[in-house]
C-alpha cells in the first residue's frame, strides 16, 4: 500500500467514488463513510414513511427498526462490493448541514451502450415535504445527463405514491407505460416514467455542482 495516503485521501485514492460530491443549493450528496452509514441506518430505523404507506417493491421498511438499519448497511456495502462498469449503483448519502437525512441512488446496466439510468431514494420522515427529494434527484440527474452523457432516466412509481409522482412531474418525466410486479401474493401496478436528455436540458431545475468526477469517470465506463 502506498504510504503517502493519509486520512480521508486514502479512500478517494483507492476508490475514486469517495471523492465525488454533488452540491445543490441546500444539500450535499456523496458516499458516506462507515460512521456516517451508521447514522443513515439510524435515520432509517426511525422511519422513512408513515405506517399506512407501502412505497417500495422490496418491503424493506416493513420490519423492525433493527431490520431497517441492517438493510441500509447491507445495501451500502453490497453496492460498493458489486460495482462493475457494466452494472453499478451509486448510493449517495443526502447530507443537510453535514447531517445525513436520507439516501439517493443512481443505477445503470450496460451504461456505456444503453446510456439509461434509474433512480431511487428515501428520506427520514422528519425531512419529508420540504423539497429535499426533488433537489436530491435533480442532483444525481445532473451528474447523469450533464456529465456522464445519459440519454434517458426512467422511474417506476406506484400509482398511489403521490410524493414520488410529484417529484417526477416537477422534473419533467413523461408517461412511458406501466409495469406489473409481484410483492408476495399481491400484484402491483406502477407508472413507468421517462425523462429524456433533450427534455432535461430544456427545463429549469435546481442548480447542482459536480466535484471530483474526473478521477472517477472511468468507473462509469465513460
Amino acid at each position: 500500500m502506498c504510504t503517502s495516503w493519509k486520512g480521508a485521501a486514502v479512500l478517494a485514492d483507492a476508490w475514486p467514488l469517495f471523492g465525488l460530491t454533488i452540491e445543490t443549493p441546500r444539500l450535499r450528496l456523496r458516499l458516506p463513510r462507515d460512521e456516517e452509514v451508521a447514522e443513515l441506518a439510524r435515520v432509517a430505523a426511525d422511519g422513512v414513511h408513515t405506517p399506512h404507506e407501502r412505497p417500495f417493491l422490496t418491503p424493506w421498511t416493513e420490519g423492525s427498526a433493527e431490520d431497517r438499519a441492517h438493510f441500509v448497511l447491507q445495501q451500502h456495502w453490497g453496492a460498493l462490493g458489486d460495482w462493475e462498469v457494466r452494472s453499478w449503483a451509486l448510493g449517495l448519502g443526502i447530507f443537510l448541514e453535514d447531517r445525513p437525512i436520507g439516501r439517493v441512488t443512481l443505477r445503470a446496466q450496460e451504461f456505456p451502450v444503453v446510456r439509461e439510468v434509474t433512480t431511487s431514494s428515501w428520506l427520514g420522515l422528519p425531512h419529508h415535504g420540504q423539497g429535499f427529494g426533488t433537489e436530491a434527484r435533480a442532483g444525481v440527474l445532473t451528474l447523469a445527463f450533464d456529465h456522464l452523457g445519459a440519454e434517458a432516466a426512467v422511474s417506476e412509481v406506484f400509482q398511489d405514491n403521490h410524493a414520488s409522482q410529484g417529484v417526477s412531474r416537477r422534473l419533467g418525466y413523461e408517461p412511458d407505460g406501466i409495469s406489473r410486479d409481484a410483492r408476495g401474493d399481491e400484484v402491483l401496478v406502477s407508472d413507468r416514467l421517462r425523462l429524456t436528455s433533450k427534455r432535461w436540458s430544456s427545463r429549469e431545475r435546481p442548480v447542482a455542482t459536480i466535484v471530483g468526477l474526473d478521477a472517477a469517470r472511468s468507473m462509469f465506463g465513460v
